[in-house]
């Protein structure tokens, strides 16, 4: 009877979708670990958060960690809310982003609102773009940041994703410039501006095309290098003139990239064009039309 009673019991437990012993062990190992004093702990429990789905209270978890005090942290949750989910509290929640006090944790929410086709996130890289934000920390801030978490962040963690998703390979016979962008990426000297300028590569409206032009002319190497790079993959002869005299820069990076975007250039302007389809005539000759009968009047 008390087997029977216990029975009973269990199945209308999960009659109400009461969780089984499996699912609660793993909801309390991941709400400890957002819970977690290390901040690293915290960072991995975001990060895992992405493979659970976009049910509730799962993307509710990663909104709430976006007050994080760990930078790293709230890194991870930009990361981990755009893969799990592209809902207008996800929307909101990139937006407050944008104004961290942080700027690496402001350009990865750029970043993700503008693989999300969102406009606040274009406007927020031309912003960058253009000198009126800033993508890094200075160096006090910096370094007691990294003081407290006792490990370093490498800088290019901030700048990976250039293109919709990740891990970006060459593909033979596109010629899209992977290892150019790659070999930015991965440079110390490379600034958070010149990776605003590759992720507008694709980008061709007039207030883009104004914004990398001027980058053409920026103190920094790698704001021209990177500028050059996106002006020679929109594979319009018409920007030659803007790549050209690039190939005198005082930076060998700029140079060679100049010199190879020309090149680029000149073989799509001198492509031959493709012959124009014949038009192929019918030979089905057109019927006669069928003589009509008037129809007799009684």
């Amino acid at each position: 009877m008390k087997r029977a009673l216990l029975f009973l019991g269990l199945c209308c437990l999960a009659a109400l979708g009461q969780p089984g012993p499996k699912e609660k062990a793993s909801r309390d190992a991941l709400d400890k670990a957002l819970t977690d004093k290390n901040p690293e702990v915290r960072r991995q429990a975001v990060i895992a958060l992405s493979l659970v789905g976009s049910v509730d209270p799962y993307p509710s978890d990663l909104q709430s960690m976006m007050n994080d005090k760990d930078v790293d942290v709230r890194l991870a949750v930009i990361s981990s809310l755009t893969d799990l989910t592209n809902s207008n509290r996800t929307m909101l929640s990139l937006h407050t982003a944008l104004n961290d006090a942080v700027p690496e944790v402001g350009f990865a929410a750029a970043r993700a609102l503008y693989n999300l086709n969102d406009p606040e996130g274009k406007a927020a890289l031309q912003a960058v773009l253009g000198g009126d934000s800033k993508t890094a920390s200075g160096y006090m801030t910096k370094q007691k940041r990294d003081t407290l978490r006792m490990m370093h962040t490498p800088k290019t963690m901030f700048l990976f994703a250039v293109k919709t998703g990740a891990g970006l390979a060459p593909v033979p016979g596109l010629g899209t410039g992977v290892s150019s962008m790659q070999a930015l990426l991965s440079d110390a000297g490379t600034s958070g501006r010149a990776a605003a300028a590759l992720l507008l590569e694709k980008e061709k409206d007039d207030q883009t095309l104004a914004a990398l032009r001027d980058a053409l002319q920026d103190k920094d190497w790698s704001v021209r290098a990177a500028a050059v790079h996106s002006l020679a993959l929109q594979d319009n002869p018409d920007r030659e003139e803007d790549i050209a005299p690039m190939i005198d820069d005082k930076s060998e990076p700029v140079r060679l990239r100049a010199a190879a975007g020309y090149l680029r250039l000149e073989q799509i302007k001198n492509a031959p064009k493709p012959a124009p389809k014949p038009v192929v005539k019918s030979t089905t000759k057109a019927r006669p039309k069928a003589a009509t009968v008037p129809k007799k009047t009684t």
